[in-house]
């Protein structure tokens, strides 16, 4: 057993944008299994770090006055003193680079183009501030009798009654599932058997579509394994454990990605023909359009300035819109977290979260026990998550996604793990391998790990269908057969219930 000293905190909301404090889902804190916590891990510190949006320096995104590009929009860009970097075309977007300070009126002039405004970059999480401790025993067989060694960990699984689904012969079989997120261990061995590596790209500069940031555990990596890990006898199971996974990187290693990044990667995940998406990324966008402006030193904080430009915010929305509506239209489910910000939506307009609140996105909010590992066989596994976003129209479903809750101090035992009592109400996922030798495992907790729940509830339906399944047809089903758990029809916690994999198989 590891012997190492974590901080408890608070989740920060890890979706993809942070605008004010939104990006990914991790609020997170990441932790692997046989680690010791000091008195102060147990006190929980409640500190949420600050969220950085800003506007990109010298990055644009280009609007057409259509869904389709003007023809020659490159060589257009360029008499305007700007550079394509991309040509998200489905969306009628193309993001541009320019330092020239006039580039934004110039091309604005372009015959086509609606709107010109400033890409946003967004600093999701800090890595240097999540606690992760690689796996130095994989305990003794589980009780449940799988031979997946970690399955007894996966409470949310049970939640969803998942296994009943796989008993149902429902696995997700012939379903392609897109997992925008960072960098993905593409070695690990619950992943590995189901990736198509030829499907999947990097959309950030610099940087691989592996993950290569040692001691910090890969969101991606746990984000895609709640959905699709394989039934391989090795470690965890997936919601639907034979899907096909696509793994789309638009985010850095080091939690940070922009709208632009966000859109090539859900038109890509169409293009490779995508069942599903899941985003488990977001941003808080400020309706009064005030941000960051990336004043040239992205590292120091005093060097920018707040600019207010609401103009942008209607600009941004009509691009993510049209990325999303693309991938619908198309015959891709896009699911994405509902954000770790606490935020009541039905009393709090100020703030718009994308992509979950974008045109034909489901929105997911969280779930978890508290001392679950007190009395597994009884605790609910679907208490409201402290930290979820909600609200009426913010708000499809619930799906589990842990909490950090529980207050004491007790020790448990649980498939042959040893670990305090609140760590077993955080869901546990595959995670970097940096470590050729051996498999990594870790806890988290936010939005970021409800959205994969669901994602593989969707697999699983799609996978029953044939394969194939209009998105309005997916929704209606995970609708029908969803527990509704608040108060009766759609409500502000858990929206239309917590999804449910047995019923989305089995209803007619």
């Amino acid at each position: 057993m590891l012997n190492t000293t974590f901080t408890r905190k608070k989740l920060i909301y890890p979706a993809l944008f942070a605008f004010v404090g939104l990006l990914g889902c991790n609020p997170e804190e990441d932790m692997a299994p046989d680690a010791t916590m000091s008195q102060e891990a147990v006190a929980a510190l409640q500190g949420s770090p600050a969220s950085n949006v800003k506007l990109r320096k010298n990055h644009y995104l280009v609007l057409s006055t259509s869904e389709t590009l003007p023809a020659g929009i490159e060589n257009a860009v360029a008499s305007a003193n700007g550079k394509v970097t991309s040509l998200i075309s489905q969306a009628g977007v193309a993001s541009v680079y320019s330092e020239d300070p006039n580039f934004a009126a110039k091309a604005s002039k372009i015959s086509g183009v609606r709107s010109v405004v400033r890409d946003l970059e967004v600093q999701w999480y800090n890595p240097e501030e999540q606690k992760v401790v690689e796996l130095e025993d994989f305990g003794n067989p589980p009780a449940s009798g799988d031979n997946d060694r970690y399955f007894d960990l996966q409470w949310g699984h049970a939640a969803i009654q998942a296994p009943a689904a796989w008993n149902a012969g429902a696995r997700g079989k012939g379903v392609r599932v897109a997992v925008l997120d960072s960098g993905f261990d593409l070695d690990h061995p619950d992943l590995a058997p189901n990736i198509d590596i030829a499907a999947s790209k990097n959309f950030v500069p610099g940087e691989q579509l592996s993950y290569a940031l040692a001691g910090v555990g890969s969101h991606g990596t746990h984000t895609a394994g709640t959905i699709a890990a394989a039934d391989n006898g090795t470690g965890i199971i997936g919601v639907a454990p034979e899907a096909e996974l696509i793994l789309v990187k638009v985010l850095r290693d080091g939690g940070s990605g922009s709208f632009g990044w966000m859109m090539e990667g859900i038109v890509h995940a169409t293009q490779q023909g995508a069942d599903v998406i899941n985003m488990s990324l977001g941003a808080a966008i400020p309706r009064n359009g005030k941000f960051l402006d990336d004043n040239g030193t992205p590292d120091d904080p005093t060097d920018d300035f707040i600019v207010s430009d609401t103009k942008a915010v209607q600009e941004l929305l009509i691009a993510i819109n049209r990325a999303t509506s693309y991938a619908t239209k198309n015959g891709v489910t896009v699911i994405a977290s509902a954000g770790n910000d606490a935020n009541n939506g039905n009393a709090d307009k100020s703030l718009l979260h994308i992509p979950s609140a974008s045109t034909g996105v489901i929105s997911i909010s969280a779930t978890a026990p508290t001392g679950w590992a007190l009395a597994p066989a009884t605790t609910s596994l679907d208490g409201f998550a402290s930290y979820s976003n909600f609200g009426t129209a913010d708000v499809h479903f619930a799906a589990p996604g842990g909490d950090y809750q529980y207050p004491g101090a007790e020790i448990a035992t649980i498939g042959g793990i040893r670990q305090y009592v609140y760590v077993f109400d955080y869901v546990f996922s595959t995670g970097s391998n940096l470590d050729p030798t051996r498999a990594s495992y870790y806890w988290s907790v936010g939005t970021s790990m409800a959205g994969p729940h669901a994602a593989g509830v969707a697999a699983l339906i799609i996978g029953q269908n044939g394969g194939s399944m209009d998105p309005a047809h997916v929704l209606a089903r995970m609708r029908a057969s969803a527990d509704d758990l608040g108060m009766p029809g759609r409500d502000p916690l858990y929206g239309y219930g917590r999804v449910n994999a047995f019923k989305a198989v089995t209803a007619q």
